[in-house]
């Protein structure tokens, strides 16, 4: 009944909801610290642009999302032709497979790291090279280099990467995709790149497309803007690209609030720089802790941070969600005494900190 590639997929597994962890551990007062989620929730631009707009959801949105394509390519100096907007960004790494992908073609990408890209390629037929991340938590460029055969039809870079939250740097990077041939697509998942931008030593995918146009660089309102539960998202990638991956996008994929709300949010600086501050706020009050109690973590560009507790994570993970926190533990990647955690505002970073100190220390 099924295609034969559905026995080989896992489902992603989301973080658990708030109302799972109430109804199954009977707690009230819920943080949670799991999907990366902007803890000062959207604009108040975008809040106003859904509201004024709500009455008229009878009628279709516009299917070429011209408005937003226009403000984003008028923000990053590209064409708009150039543009591609997606309902989150999994739509687009799905658009990404189906456009590029035949059966028994090979695609690469790190492990661990997005879970949709091995999800959406195999589906698709591909054969799926997952390479583990070095030890100092890098994707495996040189690995990557090995293992391109003519087959190699994609690789995917999430950069910062996810779970992790670090970086490969513009000279790694760069180091990189040098060697790569040009006739392979290089996916750059840039969905934490507001978070990561102000480092001088993170690579812009927009500067990288200039020189090599079979890239598709993905970014996405869900982070910094707070629009998760919109679904909007968007890439750049040459306009042949972008042609070609709107012939199977869906004649009104990006729903009429999303493209608004989007448009809005691009409006509120205000908004943008207090998301960064409490990010650092927050990130910093963690750091300091995981550094009193002398526990390891992967140095952060992103809103989340991926910490050694020392303990089974899944076990950790149960007990804080029974104080009311939840968060993502590491088993789920391969590293058992993990946990990702993502940054709220100070009385949520407050709650996580007393209650992972009283799970691991009482």
């Amino acid at each position: 009944m099924f295609r034969k590639e559905m026995s080989k997929l896992k489902p992603y597994i989301p973080g658990k909801s708030i109302e799972e962890v109430m109804k199954a551990y009977q707690v009230v007062d819920i943080v949670k610290l799991a999907s990366n989620e902007n803890p000062l929730g959207p604009s108040e631009l975008a809040i106003k642009s859904i509201q004024e707009r709500a009455p008229y959801v009878h009628l279709y949105p516009d299917g070429s999302a011209l408005e937003l394509r226009n403000k984003l390519a008028y923000k990053y100096s590209v064409d708009p032709n150039q543009i591609l907007i997606g309902s989150g960004g999994e739509q687009i790494i799905k658009l990404v497979a189906q456009t590029f992908i035949d059966g028994g073609d090979e695609v690469i990408f790190a492990n661990p790291s997005f879970t949709m890209y091995e999800i959406m390629s195999t589906h698709i037929g591909a054969k799926c090279l997952s390479l583990d991340l070095t030890d100092d938590f890098k994707h495996d460029f040189d690995g990557f280099k090995k293992a391109i055969t003519d087959r190699t039809k994609l690789i995917y870079i999430c950069n910062p990467n996810n779970p992790t939250g670090n970086i490969m740097t513009n000279h790694e990077l760069n180091s990189f995709l040098k060697d790569i041939p040009e006739h392979i697509i290089v996916m750059l998942d840039e969905a934490y790149y507001e978070y990561a931008c102000h480092d001088a030593t993170y690579p812009n995918g927009i500067e990288i497309l200039k020189t090599r146009p079979n890239t598709i660089v993905l970014r996405t309102f869900s982070k910094i803007s707070g629009l998760a539960g919109m679904r909007i998202a968007y890439c750049f990638s040459s306009a042949e690209i972008t042609q070609e991956m709107n012939k199977i996008r869906g004649v009104f994929n990006a729903n009429k609030l999303a493209q608004h709300a989007a448009v809005a949010s691009m409006d509120d600086e205000d908004h943008l720089d207090k998301t960064l501050k409490l990010n650092k706020a927050s990130m910093k009050r963690m750091m300091d802790y995981f550094d009193e109690k002398d526990l390891d973590y992967v140095e952060s560009h992103t809103n989340f941070i991926f910490v050694n507790v020392k303990k089974n994570s899944k076990e950790v993970y149960e007990a804080l969600m029974k104080k009311g926190v939840i968060v993502r533990p590491g088993f789920l990647w391969g590293y058992d005494d993990y946990l990702r955690v993502s940054t709220g505002t100070v009385e949520q970073t407050n709650k996580f900190i007393q209650a992972l100190d009283e799970t691991l220390y009482l």
